[in-house]
């Protein structure tokens, strides 16, 4: 599909901005700034980021390179890598998509005293794509008994579905069910019920509609990246709109709405319905008078110990020649119970 091609200039861009970013790190021990954001450095080159931690250690798996990167940090500020999860395409997954050249879109969780890495395949242009899961009793590389195994597929789609999966996201809901929502383009963002012993679909369960954009009649309206975050009652739902993967002129910003039940209805602050394309801005570009990060997207979240939602993204710079860097915002809750990144 559009967004594998996409990919590919995502990846130029990382390894063309890898040096700029290095050289525009912040040194350790500098100054604080104001937003942690500001505080970022290190190894910062990342795609499609999700967030973790083990002991007082953070983990950001993402798209880079090939097959999943790792970055680590103790502090939330200073990263560095940790190489990938994988050293080659599972088999099945070149068997199921032929052609597929690089493993995309994690998502990392912690359930049932492991860590649950769902993963995405694709190939350029086609909705044939799958998600496949792989566990290990621990994210730190130097602990006993480190060890990705790859438990194979978890959902896929082929050209007579009318979904894409991939940008998986593992969500548990007040009552305990386990659920993957997932999508990208196509007719938007799809539900799965999950297994909780196996972490894959209930036998014959379907896809649930929870958001998509209608189509203009001039194109595609894309959709994609879903996250959804449980908070104060009511499910959140985070997703990203129009184009990432192209630099400073990619067109990404994220949206947000809740709703009651984690099968929605997702409306906005505005009662914008998200399977009518509403939401409500939650993350764009700097303003035009600065220009330096655009195309703020591919959200994911977790919270620490001490109760703060920290919100992870990746957005491109245009001082690294464009090439996409870990962003992380602190979350916070107004008044109203809506979340508002502090960028």
């Amino acid at each position: 599909m559009i967004r594998a091609a996409l990919i590919s200039s995502a990846r130029q861009a990382l390894r063309a901005g890898a040096l700029a970013i290095a050289a525009l790190a912040v040194p350790a021990g500098a100054t604080e700034a104001s937003t942690l954001n500001a505080q970022l450095s290190g190894d910062l080159a990342v795609h499609d980021p999700v967030i973790a931690r083990e002991g007082d250690t953070y983990y950001v798996f993402s798209t880079v390179g090939r097959y999943i990167g790792v970055k680590m940090s103790r502090d939330l500020k200073r990263w560095t890598d940790a190489g990938s999860v994988f050293a080659e395409i599972p088999a099945w997954a070149k068997q199921a998509v032929p052609g597929t050249e690089g493993i995309w879109a994690p998502d990392i969780s912690h359930v049932n005293g492991e860590y649950r890495l769902y993963y995405s395949v694709s190939t350029f242009g086609s909705n044939r794509s799958a998600i496949g899961l792989a566990t290990s009793p621990t994210l730190d590389p130097k602990a006993p008994g480190y060890r990705w195994t790859d438990h194979g597929l978890v959902v896929m789609s082929t050209p007579q579905d009318d979904f894409n999966a991939i940008d998986p996201n593992f969500v548990t809901d007040a009552q305990g069910r386990q659920w993957l929502a997932l999508g990208s383009f196509w007719s938007g963002i799809k539900l799965f019920a999950l297994d909780p012993k196996t972490g894959k679909p209930m036998p014959g369960a379907k896809p649930l509609s929870i958001a998509r954009r209608p189509a203009p009649a001039g194109g595609p309206a894309p959709i994609e990246a879903p996250f959804i975050i449980p908070h104060g009652g009511w499910y959140y739902l985070l997703a990203s709109y129009d184009y990432c993967c192209k630099g400073v002129n990619s067109t990404y910003y994220t949206v947000v709405a809740r709703a009651k039940a984690i099968t929605g209805p997702y409306r906005g602050k505005d009662g914008s319905e998200m399977m009518r394309g509403g939401g409500t801005i939650f993350l764009r570009a700097d303003l035009q008078e600065q220009q330096r990060y655009r195309g703020p997207g591919h959200a994911g979240a977790f919270t620490d110990r001490d109760g703060t939602t920290y919100v992870v993204y990746h957005a491109y710079d245009r001082q690294a020649n464009g090439a996409p860097v870990l962003r992380i915002a602190p979350i916070r809750w107004g008044a109203d119970g809506w979340p508002v990144p502090e960028t």
